[in-house]
């Protein structure tokens, strides 16, 4: 892991080169402060998203043809490098945090935690998306993993409140015998 120290003004800079673009983590009086910024972690967001939708160029290349006839040239897209499906996980470890509980501390309780709470929604509404397509047991494990619930809707349409059965046990009849002295046929 490759990290560089500057110093300027009662602020040190780290530089992380292991991300896929240099990260400055500035740190003041042992606290981290990610950013100086609101619209430098919104930059960062959109990076991200940016980032994930890979990169490609467009080729000519032959496309499947029966065996009497010549192959058709069209043109196709050729992956320089593969999308990847949005995560917190790779949000966080893109805008520099150390771990997800160090990302979910900040988006509870950050200076800018409503840029991270619309990041968050904004993979949520990734994996909505991956719920129409066959098949979507992936995205529902995610939703579920960011706090999403399944609930039956009532006829009505309000959604059913969780009800608490109360059990008591009331003793009926005779008391059991404690030994066998006591039983009497």
């Amino acid at each position: 892991m490759l990290k560089i120290f500057a110093f300027f003004n009662n602020y040190s800079y780290i530089y992380n080169y292991n991300m896929p673009i240099g990260n400055p983590i500035i740190m003041r009086s042992n606290k981290y402060i990610l950013f100086q910024k609101a619209h430098h972690l919104r930059a960062r967001v959109a990076e991200y998203f940016n980032y994930i939708k890979g990169i490609h160029h467009i080729e000519l290349l032959p496309f499947k043809a029966t065996a009497k006839s010549t192959p058709e040239m069209r043109e196709q897209r050729v992956w320089d490098r593969e999308p990847q499906p949005p995560t917190l996980s790779g949000l966080a470890l893109f805008l520099g945090f150390e771990s997800l509980q160090a990302f979910l501390l900040y988006e509870q309780n950050g200076a800018y935690a409503s840029t991270l709470k619309r990041a968050r929604l904004q993979i949520e509404a990734e994996y909505e998306k991956q719920l129409s397509g066959q098949p979507a047991t992936g995205a529902i494990f995610a939703l579920k993993s960011l706090g999403w619930m399944e609930k039956q809707a009532e006829k009505d349409g309000s959604t059913s409140a969780l009800n608490t059965l109360r059990i008591e046990i009331v003793a009926t009849g005779p008391t059991p015998a404690q030994h066998e002295q006591e039983v009497t046929l």
